[in-house]
């Protein structure tokens, strides 16, 4: 089979990675990066074997799949041709600025027959997918997400910018509906949001509670499944496991047994690159598709709302 032809737009702190990851992948051939910053384009392309631009205009007639990490505000304008041509097209999430214009991308895929992924790397951590087969119906969900002070990503609130990870990660888990939503959040640093915290309560009951901040010392990355008799506890950085179960046996009270869960090491982002260039070599439906993306910040909207309230 031929190699597809690839080329990633945005070349900045997370694109670069795209690049280099494309680059490296087997039946793939990046033959361009884009950036508005000249120099930075130069850099990555000459790190990667490909051709520097600062326009993406015409790549969609050369191209068989595309990355788009620019900043959100331009995902619509950026990905849109790519998705109206036919071209297999994954975009960073968040998917865009509002549901709006992701409900746009995913019809202009579904006209044109595009695959349409959404970059939820945390979908793609091996520690995760080791969860998966651990957790079977939650009742509670905590989530922890703090960041150290970024230099970028400062564009969107941190609901969009660090929760939304984890928005679509309960969402995957969770087969139910978001019937009520409650949050609260606080712009310490800059002008938008920069800690908040979301309650969302599910119409099968369950209930999750959401922390996000850009402005902690520690960095943290970590959700905890309950449900009953079971605990699993994931820690995304480390990719690390850990589950605990009740054993009821004879006895008066019921022993607790559990510890590590062992976890292949890898890079998500490698293996969402990889699953997306399947889901375009195959026809298939990439593991986040555009209508998980459009689930996601939904959510992250409706959050979003509810802090505007409170």
């Amino acid at each position: 089979m031929r190699p597809l032809k690839a080329a990633v737009i945005g070349v900045g702190h997370l694109g670069r990675h795209h690049a280099r990851i494309l680059a490296g992948l087997d039946g793939v051939e990046l033959i361009a990066v884009v950036d508005a910053d000249r120099q930075r384009a130069e850099q990555v392309a000459a790190a990667t074997g490909s051709q520097p631009r600062t326009d993406p205009s015409g790549l969609e007639l050369l191209v068989d799949v595309v990355s788009v990490a620019v900043p959100t505000e331009s995902h619509l304008a950026v990905a849109l041709p790519f998705l109206e041509r036919g071209v297999a097209t994954l975009v960073e999430k968040p998917l865009a600025r509002s549901t709006a214009e992701a409900e746009r991308l995913v019809e202009a895929a579904r006209r044109s027959g595009a695959i349409l992924a959404a970059g939820h790397t945390e979908r793609h951590n091996p520690a995760v997918v080791a969860a998966r087969a651990l957790v079977a119906a939650p009742r509670f969900i905590e989530v922890h997400r703090l960041a150290t002070f970024p230099e970028r990503s400062l564009d969107i609130d941190v609901v969009f910018d660090l929760m939304i990870h984890d928005l679509d990660i309960v969402l995957s888990f969770v087969d139910a509906e978001v019937e009520a939503v409650e949050a609260i959040g606080v712009p310490v640093l800059t002008d938008r949001i920069d800690i908040a915290n979301a309650r969302l309560r599910f119409a099968n009951g369950c209930v999750a509670n959401l922390t996000a901040s850009r402005i902690s010392r520690d960095p943290i990355r970590k959700i905890r499944f309950f449900q009953p008799d079971v605990y699993v506890s994931v820690d995304y950085g480390a990719q690390q496991v850990e589950r605990y179960r009740v054993v009821r046996g004879s006895g008066p009270r019921p022993t607790i047994e559990g510890g590590l869960v062992e976890v292949p090491r890898d890079e998500p982002l490698k293996r969402e690159l990889a699953d997306f260039v399947a889901a375009a070599r195959t026809g298939g439906r990439p593991l986040v598709s555009g209508d998980d993306g459009r689930r996601a910040l939904a959510v992250a909207e409706r959050i979003a709302s509810a802090i505007g309230a409170a």
